[in-house]
């Protein structure tokens, strides 16, 4: 009998009731799975919570499903539209462009760009051989003709490279040279390299084409019998500016080419100019032909924009500045996006559906392991009802979505001092492509992952998930703990998402007296910062329930927000290296990396920053002499002893995994009060490189007396305040004890005293407050 898997995504991740939402799953080894409509309430089968809890919800999809296999197209490409067939040449023609491989040898042949049917061998090509030379061919069907190069590409090096055809003589060329420069290519101008291959052959015939064959760019069509028509032969690397012609070009032309002209008016189909459409907001996924016929490129998989191209001259490291520097559009073979399988079901919630976390829940054959399925999904209120509202961090979510870390990165267990627990489902993620990879990875070809989706299922976005280099719930099912907790106290909230904040800015948090954030709300745009940091000076009280919060810059489409865009550069810790003069994201135009490096570090506006992370172990709090003040009483009231949080479902304590701490130094309101400190953690917690210019002996958790996490709150203009937490295992530390514990009491305590209308207890204490900031 066939093992049973299903997995599935959905096409929104927030939606309010009444709106419709639409479901896609892939099964193996059944044609049929129950479904039922789930609202989930805690994710962590941790032995000291309440387990995994989840509340059955009637809806009219409830039943039986019909599922299917479903395929996916993996890698990114161009596809041209060219319903005239103005690119399909039977006659002389001349294919050029500058390439960057990523990977030439890596065993396949790599379509760089043609007309050509992989499948019937119909059409014509540019591409590179299995073994790395380059080679173009043309085929009737029955035979292929082809001539290759005598010298193999080299990975990281730019080249022009060009191929032509003399209809009338049969002679066939193919043109590469090395483009070399001081700064565009992984070896520089003293190494003796052999770039250069001119070759000629004679064709014994000319190409045929296939009506439904598309002009394809990194890739080319196939066919399989079950998936149909499909993209293989797909290139790890970049091109810049593709032409076509319908003649062949002379080696003075291609050499002026080469050399950076514009290439000639005569016999041009078609011309790709990587360059134009570049705005101060970023450029999208069309590639313009400037050519006769306006033969414009359509990318798949979101091919990589603003990178540099074959004449970068190291000047200039945004694209902002020198946009025809910046011709490079960047190819990845295993590319993900959007799996866009075909729909499985549609949903359209109830009118009265109630805010919260949801689910789609699918069980095929006996509904355990890979057999049971959860497609998680937030709905939001219609209108605002509750007091509160608890900000799911779903921009972090896409950042660590489907990371795979235990697995590629060799620093994960010396970072986490463990060795990684896998599950069933974490060797299903990885040894399935059509699942893709989060920020937190590299594409095959070596280079980092900038985008993730939600397009696709995200296997770590699920109740019950634990991390398997740290063998804790993170992110999702962490926050349902939050959400366990709320529900547990009877609070009147609602949920909203990144998503939400990053479309609507401010609006979306102002209804609301008080807002919470996740447990590690990391990734965030500058939409969602400004709204943020406009919400708590109106007036907003703010509860930051995490650590490493604020940290990294990203970007959303407008159009396409279930794409998130990440560039990792900068004093930080990070997965991978973004090139020289690829600091820039596409999507806005903006620099990625930590916003304390483009002047926003997450003190100013929450009070705390990101100072260190460790794992296995987790630490209790400390009330610190500020806790005792008369005017903050309110804060600690009912907590008995000095020690705050020494439990906890990740590693035992309430300050853990990753610590943020005040630092006025770095923006922290100097009118912040300390409630409450962390210490002693252990050896394997380390002091980010963030807050020092050197590396030395001492950094750690027994001996740098920075390692910490600090309970922070501070008054903020027109009747808001700030508290914030500081810790990853804060959040999980409020179910402990039946979520009768003193963690739990002081976020009540905080939370009971930000929801009413009246001013806060410490109001009285706001003038000097105020006094005291201006006189610092």
């Amino acid at each position: 009998m066939a093992q049973v898997k299903l997995f599935g995504y959905a096409d929104k991740i927030s939606v309010k009731p009444g709106e419709l939402i639409q479901f896609y799953v892939n099964a193996d080894g059944t044609d049929a799975a129950d479904a039922q409509l789930v609202r989930l309430i805690h994710g962590d089968n941790h032995p000291d919570g309440p387990g995994f809890v989840e509340q059955e919800v009637p809806s009219a999809i409830d039943g039986v499903w019909r599922v299917e296999k479903q395929y996916t197209q993996v890698g990114s490409f161009l596809e041209v539209p060219d319903s005239d067939r103005r690119l399909a040449l039977a006659g002389s023609l001349t294919l050029f462009a500058f390439i960057h491989p990523l990977w030439p040898q890596v065993g396949h042949r790599q379509f760089l760009l043609g007309r050509w049917d992989n499948d019937k061998n119909v059409g014509f090509g540019l591409g590179i051989k299995p073994n790395g030379l380059l080679e173009f061919w043309v085929g009737r069907g029955d035979e292929v003709d082809y001539v290759e190069a005598e010298v193999p590409l080299r990975a990281n090096m730019w080249y022009f490279v060009a191929a032509s055809l003399d209809a009338a003589t049969g002679r066939a060329t193919l043109y590469q040279e090395g483009v070399v420069n001081r700064y565009n290519s992984v070896l520089g101008k003293v190494t003796p390299l052999d770039l250069r291959s001119h070759v000629a052959e004679s064709f014994r015939f000319r190409q045929k084409h296939l009506d439904d064959t598309p002009f394809l760019m990194a890739g080319s069509r196939d066919w399989h019998d079950r998936r149909g028509h499909f993209v293989s032969q797909l290139y790890c690397g970049k091109i810049d500016r593709p032409g076509l012609f319908d003649r062949v070009l002379s080696r003075a032309e291609l050499d002026a080419i080469r050399g950076g002209g514009v290439p000639p008016s005569d016999g041009m189909v078609a011309y790709w100019d990587t360059t134009h459409g570049y705005t101060d907001q970023g450029i999208g996924d069309i590639v313009t032909d400037v050519g006769p016929y306006q033969l414009h490129a359509m990318g798949y998989n979101r091919p990589v924009r603003a990178q540099t191209g074959w004449n970068w001259s190291g000047r200039n490291d945004c694209f902002r500045l020198a946009p025809e520097e910046y011709g490079g559009v960047e190819f990845h073979a295993d590319a993900l996006i959007d799996c866009k399988w075909k729909p499985t079901r549609a949903l359209r919630l109830a009118e009265d559906l109630r805010s919260g976390a949801y689910a789609i829940r699918l069980r095929g054959g006996d509904g355990t392991g890979l057999g049971e399925e959860y497609i998680p999904f937030f709905v939001r209120p219609k209108q605002p009802t509750g007091r509160i509202a608890f900000l799911i961090p779903t921009a972090s979510y896409l950042a660590y979505a489907n990371e795979h870390l235990s697995f590629d990165a060799p620093i994960v267990q010396g970072m986490s001092g463990m060795t990684p627990i896998l599950a069933d489902i974490d060797i299903e993620m990885y040894k399935n492509p059509e699942f893709g990879h989060g920020c937190y990875d590299s594409w095959a070809d070596g280079q980092g992952v900038c985008y993730s989706s939600y397009h696709r299922p995200v296997i770590n976005m699920r109740p019950k998930y634990r991390i398997s280099s740290m063998d804790i719930t993170w992110q999702y099912p962490a926050d349902l703990s939050v959400i366990a907790w709320l529900e547990h106290m009877q609070y009147d909230y609602d949920v909203l998402t990144d998503e939400d904040l990053d479309r609507e800015g401010v609006a979306a948090l102002a209804p609301y007296p008080c807002v919470l954030s996740g447990t590690h709300p990391e990734y965030y745009s500058e939409r969602m910062m400004d709204a943020t940091e406009d919400y708590i000076e109106g007036g907003g009280r703010y509860i930051y329930l995490g650590a490493n919060g604020y940290y990294c810059n990203v970007a959303f489409r407008d159009d396409e927000p279930w794409v998130l865009e990440c560039r990792k550069l900068g004093d930080g810790w990070k997965a991978w290296e973004a090139r020289p003069g690829e600091h820039y994201m596409a999507t806005t135009g903006q620099k990625g990396g930590p916003w304390k490096c483009l002047g926003r570090p997450p003190q100013k506006i929450m009070g705390v920053g990101f100072v260190s992370e460790g794992f296995g172990t987790s630490a209790p709090f400390e009330r610190m002499p500020d806790s005792y003040e008369p005017s903050l009483a309110w804060i600690t009231e009912g907590i008995e002893g000095e020690l705050i949080g020494g439990f906890g479902l990740s590693y035992g304590g309430a300050a853990g995994i990753e610590l943020d701490k005040y630092d006025l130094s770095l923006g922290t309101p100097p009118n912040t009060k300390v409630i409450a400190s962390s210490g002693g953690h252990t050896d394997n917690y380390l002091t980010h490189g963030q807050l020092q210019l050197h590396q030395t002996p001492g950094t750690s958790g027994s001996w740098d007396h920075r390692v910490g996490a600090d309970i922070t709150y501070f008054p903020s203009p027109n009747g808001g305040a700030v508290l914030s937490c500081s810790s990853i295992a804060f959040g999980q530390a409020l179910p402990a004890n039946g979520f009768d514990n003193n963690v739990s009491r002081l976020l009540a305590n905080v939370i009971n005293a930000f929801i009413k209308p009246s001013p806060l207890p410490d109001s009285s204490e706001r003038g000097s407050a105020r006094e005291d900031v201006l006189a610092t």
